[in-house]
């Protein structure tokens, strides 16, 4: 049986990103995903995120014809559109409808042998069908880890082969950022980045029947700390 998400905290983080990506930082993250110059923080940011992106690229099949992945938690939509350049038919989906409309408006009009479908909405909706691959790559580090892996877990209900995701590896610098920023009335800053225990992430992830880990790599670039892991289907 699926996971289902009803009220519950990660329908309420999922609101809360949707909003913010739509409002308060929907020009910040345009110009961040662009060649749109940006100051020496976001620049760390872009660079981490570009190397992140081409590690998870690489981790899917060079060859990705007749397979379809979603891009869960697409943005403006750099992944999908190389994915598809490799073959594969992508749903490229995100909570913020104003970040797939910039997605749809960048995407190239040909990508060679694939295609990409944008859509806006929950990257657990049941209505989007199966995939052979899914890449979430930084939309799960704004949830607690119980939520992280219930995601990941409704996900690999519908996956023939592999799970790639990333999280917020627990650090001093991050866990401090995160304890202080609780303290600010949530008016006033972005969705936290909530850290995560790289043990304590595993363990949890083993509770998911029929996959393991994989390859894990973490990426850091002056602000941009993820790490990267790749779960398989077991048989």
């Amino acid at each position: 049986m699926a996971t289902q998400f009803s009220e519950t905290p990660y329908t309420a983080q999922r609101e809360a990103l949707a909003t913010y990506f739509d409002s308060t930082a929907r020009q910040a993250w345009i110009d961040l995903t662009s060649d749109t110059k940006v100051s020496g923080i976001r620049a760390t940011v872009r660079a981490g995120r570009d190397e992140m992106r081409q590690v998870l690229l690489g981790w899917l099949p060079h060859d990705l014809r007749r397979t379809r992945v979603l891009d869960a938690g697409c943005g403006t939509g750099a992944l999908s559109v190389e994915a598809a350049c490799r073959g594969a038919e992508v749903l490229g989906v995100d909570v913020a409808a104003g970040l797939v409309d910039v997605a749809r408006e960048r995407a190239p009009s040909f990508t060679g042998h694939g295609r990409i479908h944008w859509r806006a909405g929950d990257m657990l909706d049941t209505a989007f069908g199966t995939f052979d691959h899914v890449v979430a790559m930084d939309s799960l580090i704004h949830y607690a880890p119980e939520d992280l892996v219930n995601a990941i877990e409704a996900l690999s209900e519908r996956v023939t082969d592999s799970i790639l995701f990333t999280f917020a590896p627990h650090t001093r610098l991050l866990g401090a950022m995160h304890k202080v920023g609780k303290f600010f009335p949530k008016s006033d800053r972005s969705p936290a980045i909530v850290p995560v225990d790289e043990t304590e992430l595993r363990a949890r992830l083993a509770r998911i029947d029929g996959w393991s880990i994989a390859r894990s790599q973490r990426v850091s670039s002056g602000f941009y700390t993820s790490h990267a892991l790749e779960l398989v289907k077991r048989g």
